[in-house]
């Protein structure tokens, strides 16, 4: 992964770049940015570039065989350590390293992938992924070798909020006083969720959403795109190029986001005055409490963002509009009248809090229950 793949983020490429090629080199960076912006491929492009010696340039001079190391992310003196779960293969204790030949093929398939694709790749089901203490051992025993090429050692943790009390902990001295020629590189969506002890002894790079204009073009080039659609997906995709493609290959047909958040606000119009039609809400309560929790939130955070494209269609901001559902006899120009400033804050609350206790393994089917009846008396508030 090289600085001319990335996409976009050029201030941030001349700041590494730059730095680098002063001898200028933080022992430990957080780069944090929403998903599809590019702080992965970015950090590995990072990561390349200090131990392939490339700051003559990029494949110049005698790295060739280090950047074809990289290309199979197989550099001996780069590390990874990410979020993981139990499964079929590793019933307990799981540690990045047992699942290293996914992440090869995770970042192979699509470097601009989040979480829930990963989760995805793991098949996590009902389970939420974390970095554990066992991995933070790993990382101590892995930089406490000699560098196999003599030069830097590269740690790259990714979703670096997922780190649990006790991992962080175990960390806290390594980041203080790292071994020499040790570079960490920590990658979170959520700062604020990293304990304020770690970001302390980290230098911060922002990364901002990409713009329409540089999705549009990697669509075009990278995917063949006509040049008109690749504007429509880039519009839609809000910064994220990780969805541009999900829109590109229509993988909502896995997840029907759109149909279910229909059939949930049919629902919820019907079963006012109508108490046969609550049956329809706890049953739809049950299907997505029968997906993992991961789709759950994944699928509370759409509902989140289409009631805020309703609220911005019934304040005529159409401009700021992107989101199309595909369901039929359903309009969001139709829906909009129903979300205003009287209902928007509490369902935006109840959505949140909805989420929050899903992540903290409390009853899916209760809460969404709960969430659907609250749902049937806000969308019809004056």
């Amino acid at each position: 992964m090289q600085f001319s793949e990335i996409l976009g983020q050029v201030h941030i490429k001349s700041h590494l770049t730059t730095s680098a090629n002063l001898g200028r080199i933080p022992h430990a960076q957080l780069f944090v940015g929403p998903e599809g912006s590019g702080t992965l491929p970015m950090a590995i492009a990072y990561a390349q570039y200090i131990l392939c010696n490339n700051q003559g340039g990029e494949n110049t001079g005698l790295n060739e065989s280090c950047n074809l190391k990289f290309q199979k992310i197989s550099h001996p003196d780069l590390h990874f350590v990410y979020p993981t779960v139990t499964t079929d293969e590793v019933k307990k204790s799981p540690k990045s390293i047992d699942f290293i030949a996914d992440w090869r093929k995770f970042i192979a398939q699509n470097p601009y992938g989040g979480l829930f694709d990963w989760y995805s790749l793991l098949g996590v089901q009902n389970k939420q992924g974390e970095i554990r203490v066992d991995d933070a051992q790993e990382i101590l025993k892995s930089l406490a070798l000699k560098s196999y090429e003599g030069g830097y050692k590269i740690m790259i943790i990714w979703m670096a909020d997922k780190l649990n009390i006790a991992a962080s902990n175990k960390l806290l001295k390594l980041l203080e006083e790292p071994p020499e020629k040790t570079v960490f590189i920590l990658i979170s969506q959520n700062e604020e969720d990293i304990i304020q002890t770690i970001r302390s002894r980290c230098q911060i790079l922002h990364f901002n959403g990409l713009s329409e204009t540089v999705i549009a073009q990697a669509l075009v080039e990278r995917e063949q795109v006509e040049s008109k659609k690749a504007l429509t997906i880039a519009h839609q995709a809000q910064g994220n190029y990780n969805k541009a493609l999900h829109l590109l290959q229509d993988n909502n047909q896995e997840h029907p986001f759109d149909l279910w958040f229909v059939t949930w606000v049919r629902a919820a119009f019907k079963a006012k005055g109508n108490a046969a039609a609550i049956q329809d809400l706890i049953l739809w309560s049950e299907q997505i409490a029968g997906l993992g929790r991961e789709t759950q939130k994944k699928f509370l955070e759409f509902c989140i963002e289409m009631f805020r494209q309703a609220l911005l269609l019934n304040y005529e901001a159409k401009a700021l509009v992107y989101i199309e559902p595909n369901v039929d006899k359903f309009k969001l120009e139709n829906f909009a009248p129903f979300v205003t400033g009287n209902n928007i804050n509490d369902i935006f609350k109840e959505l949140s809090d909805a989420m929050y206790h899903i992540e903290r393994n409390g009853n899916a089917k209760i809460i969404l229950t709960d969430l659907s009846i609250k749902l049937t008396r806000l969308i019809h508030k004056k």
